[in-house]
């Protein structure tokens, strides 16, 4: 098993950046596929991006490409989510997830029912 730790939340004005963290302990995480998921108030949990255990294939939702950028630091079992040019819209609880390590395709890696471990999320909030 892993467990999730996420961290880097906070407030932002709209076009900053801000820097998300997932710490992963238990089995590392460089066995895992890793996603980013969030959740707005009212609406349903929501992927941002996704990143293969291998690292080889990396997807992002329509909605934050060429904002957002996944990384991934197995020597320190840390998974990055860093945001740039903040919208109103983004606003939510961010969550990171573990998913098996067959995790690959772009399908599934947007899935957030092929997720199996997910850390306790962080609050991001944007002001205009």
């Amino acid at each position: 098993q892993v467990q999730l730790v996420d961290s880097g939340g906070g407030l932002v004005q709209a076009g900053g950046s801000l820097r998300l963290s997932c710490a992963a302990s238990g089995r590392t995480s460089s066995t895992y596929a890793m996603g980013w998921f969030r959740q707005a108030p009212g609406k349903e949990r929501e992927v941002v991006g996704a990143v293969s255990w291998s690292g080889g294939r990396l997807v992002y939702a329509d909605s934050v490409k060429g904002r957002f950028t996944i990384s991934r630091d197995d020597a320190r079992n840390t998974v990055y989510l860093q945001m740039n040019s903040r919208q109103p819209e983004d606003p939510a609880v961010y969550y990171c997830a573990a998913g098996r390590q067959g995790l690959y395709t772009s399908t599934a890696l947007r899935s957030s029912g092929e997720y199996d471990y997910w850390g306790q999320g962080t609050q991001v909030t944007v002001s205009s």
